[in-house]
């Protein structure tokens, strides 16, 4: 491997980082051992709160809420998510910022230094330097964003003062295991002895359940020990009060998040259940987290563009997102027809996903995803036409298949980008919005 320059730019470092990895960008090689070791050698140590969030769907919401009430507050916020949209900055935010190119490339080449051989994946140097961006800018709080399963993630090398898991269902099962069961148990590995942990799962798995109670984690599960409640105009969410053996505590009159769907209320909740477990440390008031709520912005999650034909972009890659972003579709207003731009992985469980959006799409505009992981147009169109659903043709990238939509939507109809967050970061490319 040859040694980079000292004035070695951020694509550079980037094409570093993929030829680390016999598989690039996308290699997974689960464990701690690795990025632990090079971690110590950096001495990487946490000196502010850290809250850890796991889950199949919704962390990347409630890292962002999360985020947002926290700055609204005035504390000075780290966040770290993956994967990204168009730039590999927006995964290291600072006070709601990217992080700049040469504070990323000075990071990565901290790691390097300390990495002396050692392999990593794109995700370990990636998580890696993240931390080291973080401990130059002197935080307050530092929110992180599982990768993939919870127990194995490089991110799970930080000790945090709360651990979140949003939910729990079937992706990454070559990975994490074929049932809940399993890859619940593999998210419950974020927690701890004695640290508060928050379940945003009303039906978590057994396994998530015993590994809580045999490690002895504050375990709070909504439904339970926290909840909300809608109300017309507005919802209340309730939970534990601080200091009170059985008392609950209600904050009520809150505005609804500015992320839509009605997932983003679990993920609310979520997101306050852990704030109250770290209030000592982190006191927010009820105009932050108002505040918060109604500024937070998360591009490609249900994102709807303003215009005719209306545009709706998701990320939703698995079948519990798509039958979120089924049941969100249909609370909006009424649209003819809906031209679905329809990019995934191969390895993604493309029939579950057509079956939760069969009823929502009257025309399937199936496309290929740059990378050798793409699901092929065809690949596609062949499992849509066997479940008889109407196939527009076939395109050779998400911007052929947003054109076309765009070319044949009328008026009352609307354009749905979905399948992959490549597919998100295509459109938003094509139609020229930032993430």
């Amino acid at each position: 491997m040859r040694q980079l320059p000292a004035d070695a730019g951020l694509d550079a470092w980037l094409a570093h980082l993929e030829a680390l990895h016999p598989r690039g960008s996308a290699g997974i090689e689960l464990g701690l051992e690795r990025v632990a070791a090079i971690s110590s050698r950096l001495d990487q140590r946490e000196t502010c709160p850290v809250i850890l969030v796991a889950g199949t769907n919704g962390k990347g919401s409630t890292c962002a809420m999360l985020e947002r009430i926290l700055r609204a507050a005035g504390y000075r916020t780290g966040l770290y998510t993956s994967p990204h949209l168009l730039r590999y900055n927006e995964r290291v935010r600072i006070n709601g910022v990217a992080v700049d190119d040469t504070a990323l490339c000075a990071a990565f080449a901290r790691v390097e230094q300390a990495r002396r051989g050692l392999a990593l994946t794109y995700f370990e140097f990636g998580t890696l330097a993240a931390w080291e961006a973080f401990a130059a800018a002197d935080l307050d709080v530092v929110i992180l964003e599982v990768g993939l399963g919870g127990r194995l993630d490089a991110t799970n090398i930080y000790r945090p003062d709360c651990a979140i898991v949003t939910g729990i269902d079937l992706d990454h099962m070559d990975y994490l295991g074929p049932d809940r069961e399993s890859i619940g148990r593999e998210k419950a590995g974020i927690f701890r002895a004695g640290i508060p942990a928050i379940c945003g799962d009303p039906q978590p798995p057994q396994s998530l359940l015993a590994h809580a109670a045999q490690i002895g984690a504050g375990l709070q599960v909504i439904g339970r020990d926290f909840g909300y409640q809608r109300q017309e105009q507005q919802w209340l969410y309730w939970g534990r009060a601080a200091g009170e053996t059985g008392g609950v505590m209600r904050r009520g009159g809150l505005a609804f998040p500015a992320l839509r769907g009605e997932r983003q209320l679990a993920n609310a909740t979520s997101a306050l259940a852990a704030l109250d477990t770290l209030s000592r440390d982190l006191p927010v008031a009820m105009k932050d987290i108002r505040q918060g709520l109604i500024e937070v912005e998360l591009p490609g999650r249900f994102q709807v563009l303003p215009g005719r034909p209306a545009v709706v972009l998701d990320v939703a890659h698995n079948p519990q997102a798509a039958r979120v972003l089924a049941s969100n579709l249909g609370d909006m207003g009424f649209h003819r027809n809906t031209w679905a731009v329809f990019g995934m992985l191969a390895d993604k469980d493309v029939d579950g996903v057509i079956d939760a959006m069969r009823d929502k799409v009257t025309h399937w505009l199936p496309c290929t995803l740059e990378g050798r992981r793409a699901a092929g147009a065809d690949f596609l169109a062949a499992r849509l036409a066997a479940r008889g659903l109407t196939v527009a043709g076939c395109f050779a990238s998400p911007g052929a298949a947003l054109a076309f939509a765009r070319e044949n939507a009328g008026e009352d109809d609307r354009i749905l980008a979905f399948g992959s967050f490549l597919t998100v970061a295509a459109a938003l490319q094509v139609l020229g919005r930032p993430s």
